[in-house]
């Protein structure tokens, strides 16, 4: 409203004895209190009656505070009170003033009380927006712990089930195959429930593992762990190769009389991270179709995990066994 004073009071100037510059302040005059009881407008009182809308509220007080600005413009500079009744010139002034300020001032009014309701429903999209993905970060949030509370008792009942057939066959390792256990299970269980972890972390653990079903079966098991060490602070989902190798274990090796070997392999290339995990076990056919909960519920985990930029294979090796790949993003634990 300030910046549209200038030329009003310019343009009220032309054709009047009074001096551009006193027709210029008068306009600023005016601009300032009708600025003045807008703003105060939106924001007094809080509460109006219901049908009555504030933009109503906003361009009434516009309209009141118009002339009274142009009252205290003319006094201020006159010199005191503008006695209209004896100059019938600063009456016509007046009734210009006032006229041009409501005119203009209400349709300045109105404009701003459209960018106003403008920026009011961006702000509201933007609140939405993000109320909205963080809904939708709970859910996924949700949905990754439901998948993980499958894949835990899953995991630890297989692996008390390997325990126990050692046991079952007097087997003199028996106890240190459980000393071996609790210790793996204090370092496994407290890290189930995060939402995320490290291939470091997970190497440790199918380490652990491996070692531990070693020790079940040290004739019929080996296995091999390469690891690029730049692989290993990069994020994936809990358990992500140990469900690997748990279900390499369960369907390839332990089915097998023979047994045969895992190798774990996970390289950083062109920005993606290759994991691989491939045994000498049964192999496909001789397993079923099915691998077993685990791999059903570690390629959802993923989803949720990366979105659709990661990718599960399973492939049969030659002459016997599986090879499971995880194509993923590489993401390090700092972005």
């Amino acid at each position: 409203m300030l910046m549209a004073a200038v030329p009003l009071g310019m343009v009220i100037s032309i054709g009047s004895e009074t001096r551009a510059s006193i027709w210029i302040v008068r306009a600023l005059v005016v601009g300032l209190c009708a600025m003045l009881a807008f703003g105060i407008a939106e924001r007094w009182p809080r509460r109006l009656p219901r049908r009555f809308a504030r933009w109503v509220w906003q361009v009434l007080a516009l309209i009141v505070a118009v002339p009274l600005g142009a009252l205290l413009a003319y006094w201020l500079t006159t010199g005191g009170a503008p006695r209209f009744a004896e100059y019938p010139a600063r009456l016509i002034g007046f009734a210009q003033l006032t006229f041009a300020g409501v005119l203009f001032g209400a349709w300045i009014a109105m404009v701003a009380i459209v960018r106003q309701r403008d920026m009011l429903a961006h702000e509201q999209r933007l609140a939405f927006e993000r109320e909205r993905s963080e809904l939708a970060r709970q859910a996924l949030d949700a949905r990754m712990r439901l998948l993980q509370a499958q894949v835990q008792p899953h995991f630890l009942f297989n692996t008390l089930a390997n325990v126990q057939a050692l046991v079952d066959t007097g087997s003199a390792q028996a106890s240190q195959v459980l000393r071996s256990l609790i210790a793996y299970l204090r370092a496994a269980v407290p890290r189930l429930n995060d939402s995320e972890t490290t291939f470091g972390q997970e190497l440790e653990l199918v380490r652990a593992y491996l070692e531990l079903m070693h020790m079940r079966m040290p004739d019929r098991l080996q296995f091999t762990l390469n690891v690029d060490a730049a692989v290993l602070e990069l994020r994936c989902p809990p358990m992500t190769l140990l469900t690997l190798v748990e279900n390499a274990v369960r369907h390839g090796i332990d089915p097998s009389e023979d047994g045969g070997v895992i190798d774990v392999s996970a390289q950083l290339r062109d920005g993606r991270c290759l994991v691989r995990v491939s045994d000498s076990g049964v192999g496909l056919q001789r397993a079923g179709n099915g691998l077993g909960t685990g791999l059903s519920t570690l390629r959802e985990r993923l989803q949720l995990f990366f979105g659709t930029d990661a990718q599960l294979r399973l492939a049969a090796r030659e002459p016997r066994g599986v090879c499971a790949e995880l194509d993923l993003p590489a993401q390090s634990t700092a972005t």
